[in-house]
């Protein structure tokens, strides 16, 4: 076995865990790093108990930090209580709207022909008529930036020809994502005549960092103003911390008198992309004050680590129509606590040779990423071409070949 080795000085996890506040019995989940739990190709986190640190006072229900690449909580109170969501229920349909969108099912440019019951939906809308047409785009800005009611029922009807077949895509992609606290009952978070619309802080995180994964909805949730109608009608994001925080770039606001004051915060600092999620808060400032304060602390404490995909060296093969192959390492993430300071090991361990025959994609060694002796986590090393086994022919061949050579 080859073991190689190689040092990055940079953060790792310190535990972290927090004073107890009378009121909110709300912790941080940071990462310590003898606790090892998962192994996935965005990288490994752990967790345990840490640190004293300041308790964040925070007007909500409940609350959640999360890092969106990796999924890494940074920070939870009451995440998974049921509540009601408002607004916020669009990041599930405007998820569902952007798989719809990359899997080729509608396109931006399609045409919307809006329906009675769409136009009749109230609360926050662009006034849509019976029979008016706008594009996906438009209705995509008008959910996104507006909040509008009557453009996600409109955009729920286009993709599945009612807003109850809908809806049945939302709890069925809602599962498939494992948000287990949620149900939905329609596609804006209208909720007078509901009587379980529901998700939770974590559930609403998980969706959000995966509607993430489409780049294109950031254009459009980290638009202060817009228009449709030609200029005629002027869309204002309804989430005031995209003008006024630094690194903003979305994602929903909702309110109710039922669900209080609601958001997803989403903002980027060089690689850290961070969800802010708020419940249940009594105003619209101090839900937006409770979500710049999560994004802060995570600002403030965390960094993304990034071990990029790279090509190793190649390695002998034994009986092969090649004498190497050429390997890969996966890429490595991990969120790293800005004032831990240690080093990080990087241990490259694969075999001093391959017999053949070798297949691309194939799993011959890890990276494993240690502080001291304690395993943080590891990315596989993979062949990056194929190696056939040289048959007996071909021996003979290269044995004579070499003879008259000689």
């Amino acid at each position: 076995m080859k073991i190689l080795s190689e040092k990055k000085a940079d953060n790792v996890f310190k535990t972290r865990a927090m004073n107890g506040n009378k009121d909110k019995k709300s912790k941080f989940l940071s990462f310590a790093m003898a606790a090892f739990i998962t192994v996935s190709s965005a990288g490994i986190f752990s967790a345990g108990s840490g640190i004293n640190a300041e308790e964040p006072e925070l007007d909500a229900k409940s609350a959640i930090l999360m890092e969106a690449e990796t999924r890494t909580v940074l920070y939870e109170y009451n995440a998974d209580e049921a509540l009601p969501p408002a607004s916020v229920t669009k990041v599930m349909t405007l998820l569902l709207t952007m798989e719809a969108i990359d899997s080729g099912r509608i396109a931006l440019t399609d045409t919307i022909s809006v329906s009675e019951n769409a136009a009749s939906m109230g609360g926050s809308q662009v006034y849509l008529q019976p029979g008016e047409q706008m594009s996906v785009e438009d209705m995509i800005k008008c959910v996104v930036i507006s909040s509008a009611n009557d453009a996600a029922v409109a955009l729920a009807e286009f993709i599945s020809g009612s807003e109850e077949g809908f809806v049945s895509l939302m709890n069925a992609r809602a599962a498939e994502l494992g948000m287990n606290s949620t149900h939905f009952e329609n596609t804006n978070g209208l909720d007078d005549t509901t009587t379980n619309h529901v998700t939770s802080a974590r559930d609403i995180a998980i969706m959000s960092a995966e509607l993430l994964s489409h780049p294109k909805i950031i254009e459009y949730s980290s638009t202060w103003m817009d228009s449709i109608r030609g200029g005629e009608f002027t869309l204002a994001n309804t989430n005031k911390l995209i003008r006024f925080y630094d690194g903003a770039t979305g994602l929903k606001t909702g309110s109710t008198s039922k669900a209080g004051f609601c958001i997803s915060a989403t903002a980027k600092r060089n690689d850290l992309h961070l969800i802010a999620v708020i419940m249940g808060s009594t105003t619209r400032d101090a839900r937006n004050a409770s979500a710049k304060k999560l994004l802060d602390i995570g600002f403030a404490g965390y960094s993304l680590m990034n071990y990029p995909e790279k090509n190793l060296d190649a390695i002998r093969v034994v009986g092969g129509t090649k004498d190497t192959c050429l390997l890969t390492a996966a890429e490595y993430k991990r969120v790293i606590d800005k004032n831990s300071g240690s080093n990080i090991e990087a241990v490259t361990e694969i075999p001093e040779s391959l017999n053949a025959p070798i297949e691309a994609g194939t799993v011959i060694g890890r990276i494993v990423y240690k502080c001291g002796e304690t395993e943080l986590g590891e990315s596989a090393v993979t062949a990056a071409e194929t190696v056939d086994r040289i048959g007996y022919f071909q021996v003979l061949i290269d044995i004579i070949l070499n003879f008259f050579m000689i």
